[in-house]
């Protein structure tokens, strides 16, 4: 589990977007005329980030199979749907959809666009694993995230860094360009070494973003460990997060969805989690 969904679709998007700009000629790639270069800079980015956010609550439910509750089955089903909608109002969001997924680790993520337009999923195998009072900090783990807009923060820091990753890549294509056909005047932008010295270095510099992406994923997991036991109570969430410890169990979450997730990666730059030790320490120090 290693990039989001969201962070997925808006580099698909990007490379679109960078394709079709090139086809049309709408792109200069001229040093010369910066301003229009980070204004277009800034709609391909900031576009493709929101288009991906926008998208992100019917792509998580494609990749993971989720099936949303619309009217509950069984006693489960409802319990689960009653819970949402409990600590929903508790924390002044919109009634999320609730769904269900069949990865037999224990896992749940939340998405959507906004905090009144959510989605919150969760895994047969946490319904199967945990007690009901590990679950419930579980979800509202996951409301937290929705209630603190970690979406749309993420949406924008995302879209901030594709703008200047976009705008650096064809300053560093043109003066690449610009050597490659002798051209002192720095007027590169129109050959082949301009097209994929872009495609090259928005790869390069989109991998140090994502860095920078992932590291507010880790961020947030402990800001919404916080808002889990406010909802719930500390000792519940802790020892929601002590049992995954023991035993979460290899993860069938796509890695589309994965940072969306309660269980995430052990990595270090990539990490969209940090380690459940970690947390645990951070929620024992909380007051």
């Amino acid at each position: 589990m290693r990039i989001v969904l969201f962070l997925a679709t808006n580099l698909a998007i990007l490379f679109l977007l960078t394709i079709v700009i090139k086809l049309f000629g709408l792109d200069a790639g001229s040093t010369r005329n910066l301003t229009s270069m980070l204004v277009m800079a800034a709609v391909i980015g900031m576009g493709g980030s929101f288009i991906s956010l926008a998208l992100s609550k019917w792509m998580a439910k494609r990749a993971t199979g989720a099936q949303v509750i619309t009217q509950p089955q069984n006693e489960v089903e409802q319990w689960l749907y009653s819970t949402v909608k409990r600590q929903a109002e508790a924390a002044g969001i919109g009634m999320p959809e609730v769904a269900i997924y069949g990865g037999p680790e224990m896992n749940a993520f939340a998405t959507g666009m906004s905090r009144d337009n959510a989605l919150v999923a969760v895994s047969m195998g946490l319904l199967q694993n945990m007690d009901r009072r590990q679950i419930e900090a579980v979800l509202a783990h996951e409301i937290s995230h929705v209630a603190n807009g970690d979406m749309v923060t993420m949406g924008l820091i995302q879209g901030v860094l594709n703008t200047f990753v976009i705008f650096l890549a064809r300053i560093i294509g043109s003066v690449v360009d610009s050597f490659l056909r002798g051209d002192r005047d720095n007027e590169g932008g129109g050959g082949i070494g301009y097209f994929v010295t872009v495609m090259v270095a928005q790869l390069v510099l989109g991998v140090f973003a994502s860095m920078i992406v992932m590291w507010f994923s880790r961020w947030r997991e402990f800001r919404a460990d916080a808002g889990s036991a406010r909802l719930e109570g500390k000792a519940a969430m802790i020892s929601a997060l002590q049992r995954l410890a023991a035993g979460h169990g290899e993860s069938t979450l796509p890695k589309e969805v994965a940072a969306f997730g309660i269980a995430g990666s052990f990595g270090k730059l990539f990490a969209s989690h940090p380690p459940i030790e970690e947390r645990i320490a951070a929620l024992q120090q909380q007051a």
